[in-house]
């Protein structure tokens, strides 16, 4: 019988407290150590887990098939160090972060250990809900160990993809700009309905239906086809009277709208916001442009 794989983790925040509890509750997978500064926080994170060892000290570890390093960001080359001078035998290490290239654990690397990264696209505010919600979940895996990552990752649940691990800050800054930065326009958006004296009652409805009707017309439709509004019109009296507008109200918030106007018009009339430089291939991109495949 195939012993199960033993994952240690190092940093058990929220996400390594996530993807403990997935480990626990994987076939195939034993939770191993759970290393923490504070002891009360180990501990903490092997009861919510269900499992493991709560260690606080670099120097208890023991052996491991994987090691996930789940620190932040700021922190991973100093660990994988650290963890690189036990004289541990060699294993899989792998970090979370979706910023930072495999390359970042290169101690490990130089000690024979195989190193990864594995970055679940997912909001780890609460870890019970991200245990809740992780089946499906899309994980960006670059560097050596992608092939143990993705059948790791796929025990919990989710859907690996490919990252060229030289163009990792450009795939964070993507989730950043489809995530959080359009969080910060619906608060903008809001914002600037409250200064044009819309009541609240209309400005959480107008919210509410042009952000869902968006929603849906960008997934149905794509980009540029969903896109309308003065930019796209190529309307530049419009155009130029709201920035304006925007400026004298909100400086920042006017230089963003001319800048975003200017890529809107581009998106409807080329298809893309940029030059296309080290383009991928589109796939579902080339399917809407004929009408979609009949045979999918």
């Amino acid at each position: 019988m195939t012993p199960p794989l033993r994952i240690t983790v190092i940093g058990p925040g929220k996400v390594g407290q996530t993807l403990l509890r997935l480990c626990h509750k994987s076939a195939g997978l034993a939770v191993g150590d759970i290393l923490a500064r504070r002891p009360e926080a180990a501990a903490a994170a092997r009861d919510f887990a269900g499992g493991g060892r709560a260690i606080h000290s670099v120097t208890e570890l023991r052996p491991a098939d994987l090691f996930l390093l789940t620190v932040p960001d700021d922190h991973l080359a100093g660990v994988a160090e650290t963890l690189a001078g036990q004289n541990l035998p060699p294993a899989i290490a792998a970090h979370c972060s979706g910023f930072h290239p495999a390359s970042l654990l290169a101690p490990l690397a130089a000690a024979g250990w195989q190193t990864g990264s594995a970055h679940p696209v997912l909001s780890f505010a609460d870890p019970a809900a991200a245990v809740a919600q992780f089946a499906g979940c899309y994980c960006g895996v670059e560097g050596a160990a992608s092939e143990t990552l993705e059948a790791v990752f796929a025990k919990f649940g989710a859907r690996c993809f490919p990252i060229r691990s030289e163009a990792k800050a450009l795939y964070h800054a993507g989730a950043v700009i489809s995530n959080n930065f359009t969080t910060v326009l619906q608060a903008l958006a809001q914002e600037a309905w409250e200064a044009a004296g819309v009541p609240p009652e209309a400005r959480r409805a107008l919210h509410a239906a042009l952000l869902r009707s968006t929603v849906e017309n960008v997934l149905a439709q794509g980009p540029q086809a969903a896109l309308t509004g003065p930019a796209a019109r190529g309307d530049s009296t419009v155009v130029a009277a709201q920035g304006a507008a925007l400026r004298a109200w909100h400086p920042e918030a006017g230089a963003l709208y001319d800048g975003l106007s200017a890529l809107a018009r581009r998106l409807k009339t080329e298809g893309r916001t940029g030059s296309g430089q080290d383009r991928q291939p589109d796939p579902d991109r080339q399917d809407r442009e004929r009408g979609g495949d009949q045979h999918r």
